[in-house]
């Protein structure tokens, strides 16, 4: 048992919060906060920089998804399981690609919920097996390892490996998204030692391989 594990819950729907917040606390865990809201969410994550957050999608302000990524780029080492009532594929695929760890839903037996949490915290990728579609499947090794790299990129890497991905140079880069070009060019050595590969063109066939940018359609 994650005796211990300190724990922030953001969702709006009070009931859910306290069910689950009485629950990990009967269990010996520490929860740090319960906000109603994505702003109040980063706000108290980083002020208590929780071991795991617990992010509703369907906040009042903005999307779930968008909160955990922001808590990611600035607390890495934090654990985020998305947590909503609907089980959309698309969403389960989009968290994975923002680096979360897991996806739970709602209906989720509490016993089910518990141990979910604790195979996160073990470096575990849970995802909900109601899901259709290739986001339920289990991990592979080597999606598994993908995802570990993959959540190592901040924001700004992601942003760049895509433009990258699509076939942007260093100059296109710079302009665009107004940094100069050492800027660009420190971010995209990061980028190549964070996906552990050696060279631009791997990095962009490592970004399009694993859903952080999808092809280009073509017109006509």
């Amino acid at each position: 048992m994650a005796t211990g594990l300190r724990v922030l819950i953001v969702d709006d729907h009070t009931l859910f919060a306290e069910v689950i917040r009485s629950t990990l606390e009967r269990l010996g865990m520490v929860v740090v906060g319960s906000v109603q809201s994505g702003r109040h969410g980063l706000e108290a994550a980083v002020r208590e920089r929780p071991d795991l957050v617990l992010v509703d999608i369907g906040l009042p302000d903005e999307s779930g998804l968008a909160v955990g990524s922001k808590i990611l780029e600035q607390l890495p080492e934090t654990k985020i399981v998305a947590v909503t009532s609907l089980n959309d594929p698309k969403a389960v695929a989009e968290a994975m690609r923002l680096g979360f760890h897991g996806y739970l839903s709602k209906n989720t037996p509490v016993e089910r919920f518990v141990t979910s949490i604790q195979a996160v915290m073990e470096g575990e990728v849970v995802l909900p097996k109601a899901v259709a579609g290739p986001a339920a499947a289990p991990l592979s090794p080597e999606d598994r390892e993908a995802a570990l790299l993959i959540r190592q990129l901040t924001p700004r890497e992601r942003e760049i490996l895509a433009l990258l991905a699509k076939g942007a140079t260093s100059e296109d880069i710079a302009t665009g998204l107004g940094l100069s070009p050492n800027t660009v060019r420190t971010h995209v050595q990061n980028i190549l030692m964070k996906l552990q590969v050696n060279s631009r063109l791997k990095a962009a066939a490592f970004a399009t391989r694993h859903g952080l940018v999808q092809p280009e359609r073509r017109r006509g």
